[in-house]
């Protein structure tokens, strides 16, 4: 390979950077891709691109592993150096300002802190919190840069979304109700007696409604809220059984209300949804991503996280 001439040199770029550091630090090409959620393809066209500017070889595909080259090697010092004080000025200029994560209520725990904690630390960005009965029509409306999801509704096309791992539901309902017509007994109930219930939906943001049951088998009475406090006090008051994630038996104290084991239920979906047309720096919202992903997977193991 020739030895470019400087308009080759000049034509690198910091992605370039990330993406040979990113296959460096993996030694693979598919998880590299995840972390900079490109595609595959891409991520080897931008490495080659790299190779083709510098005239050098800096990784070795000849075998189905992925190896530096001696001269990849002694590049990924110089590149890591070069992103490691691009980062530092950047967030040095950004210590004013904040990622704004929005969520409908009770984010996830330990899930939230750990991620927060992390992403803050290593950006030195602020993530600001930012309460809102719908995170979806947050983002459309880019009062938000990142949203906090429960559930499998759909999103508009251009969001992206991340799964991150799934929460186990139970039930609520007034602690002075009865079972009766609801196909349960005093202290349980089961996702298969569910057209015998009356379900409060919050539909906004709630987990749990008609799209729940999409072939059918589903309560055939609905109470709608249009937010979590509705919801909360129309389950209060009798007007129905609620379904949330089992994190809300932890975190709800209400007087008029008492949670019910759910059997045969799957599982809620916890997602993060972005705009990537919206503006919000692909650099943060990555650095975000890649902080959620490491708290998920340690909430994996830790009971009703």
């Amino acid at each position: 390979m020739t030895a470019p001439g400087p308009a080759g040199v000049s034509g690198i770029e910091l992605r370039h950077l990330r993406a040979f550091a990113a296959v460096a630090r993996h030694r693979s090409f598919t998880r590299a891709a995840e972390e900079l959620l490109i595609t595959q393809p891409a991520l080897s066209r931008t490495v080659a691109q790299l190779e083709k500017a510098l005239g050098v070889r800096l990784v070795d595909r000849s075998s189905r592993n992925v190896h530096l080259t001696d001269t990849g090697r002694e590049f990924l010092l110089h590149a890591e150096r070069t992103l490691a004080a691009f980062d530092a000025a950047v967030a040095a200029a950004r210590r004013e300002s904040a990622l704004r994560l929005g969520f409908s209520w009770l984010l996830p725990d330990p899930w939230a802190q750990r991620t927060i904690a992390r992403f803050e630390r290593d950006t030195g960005t602020r993530v600001e919190l930012v309460r809102c009965d719908d995170p979806c029509a947050a983002l459309d409306r880019q009062s938000i840069d990142i949203a906090l999801l429960r559930g499998t509704r759909p999103v508009e096309p251009r969001v992206r979304i991340v799964h991150l791992y799934d929460e186990t539901r139970v039930a609520v309902r007034a602690r002075d109700d009865l079972p009766s017509g609801t196909g349960a007994s005093a202290d349980r109930l089961d996702w298969r007696d569910a057209r015998d219930w009356t379900l409060v939906v919050n539909t906004a943001s709630g987990t749990t409604g008609p799209w729940s049951w999409p072939h059918g088998g589903g309560p055939r009475q609905f109470v709608e809220t249009a937010n979590f406090d509705e919801w909360l006090e129309s389950v209060a008051a009798g007007r129905g059984i609620g379904i949330v994630p089992t994190a809300a038996e932890r975190r709800i104290h209400h007087p008029s209300l008492r949670f019910l084991p759910l059997t045969g239920a799957p599982p809620i979906p916890v997602r993060l949804a972005w705009d990537p047309t919206a503006g919000t720096p692909s650099g943060l919202i990555r650095r975000f991503l890649a902080a959620a992903r490491e708290a998920a997977t340690a909430c994996v193991h830790t009971p009703d996280a």
